[in-house]
């Protein structure tokens, strides 16, 4: 028995997604959304969960932009409960591109404090791209659980995030400078000097930040 033509193109457009060249994954995720079809979603959506290249996967990316919400967004949405990070991480990237609010109910606390940072920082994006008119304050309060984690980048990320909310921020920040840990006052007091002066750098703020703490710990009143 014959497949249909249409069958038989859409199976080997997803066998170019497999190829072991980055190159003609490539060149194959971008030829898929120059011409969107609904056939291709789910193995768009199967194939950014386990794509090594990250180039490759920002392509996948913005092919399913290409296509209907309608289509796309129910099976990110699935995607975020799988066991593999990556899937977690890149449907959440891409439903932040997509930026449709009826993914909003998806993004959880626990994504949003998943222990996987690439994941977390996702979500943290996501989130405030997502987020309805008035649930910015309780965003706020989960994303401020998170200050101090990770790295210079992973903070920063969260720095980020949280500024993209606004002046709702300062209430949990306020509270956060004053924390017990060290690490969580320094990313408060970075993130405070961000929001109000974002030309100074992230770097200096970062900095600065560790400074004031260190000072405050030792009791030092004396600079390098």
């Amino acid at each position: 028995m014959t497949m249909p033509r249409e069958h038989t193109d859409t199976m080997r457009a997803l066998r170019g997604l497999e190829h072991s060249s980055p190159a003609v994954r490539l060149r194959t995720a971008l030829a898929v959304g120059t011409a969107p079809d609904p056939r291709f979603v789910d193995g768009l959506v199967e194939r950014c969960a386990i794509e090594p290249d990250f180039h490759v996967r920002d392509m996948l990316t913005w092919t399913l932009t290409r296509h209907p919400p309608s289509l796309t967004v129910p099976k990110l949405v699935d995607a975020l409960r799988s066991e593999r990070a990556q899937a977690r991480s890149q449907a959440l990237h891409t439903l932040s591109k997509i930026g449709d609010r009826r993914a909003w109910p998806a993004i959880t606390r626990a994504l949003l404090t998943d222990p996987d940072d690439e994941v977390a920082r996702s979500a943290w994006r996501a989130a405030v791209v997502l987020v309805p008119e008035g649930e910015e304050p309780r965003l706020a309060a989960v994303l401020a659980t998170q200050l101090g984690r990770g790295g210079r980048e992973t903070r920063l990320s969260l720095s980020r995030a949280l500024i993209a909310l606004g002046e709702v921020i300062m209430p949990v920040l306020g509270t956060a400078t004053t924390a017990s840990d060290p690490r969580v006052r320094g990313h408060a007091i970075a993130t405070e000097r961000l929001l109000r002066d974002p030309d100074a750098g992230s770097g200096f703020a970062i900095e600065e930040a560790k400074r004031i703490v260190a000072l405050g710990t030792t009791g030092q009143g004396q600079e390098d």
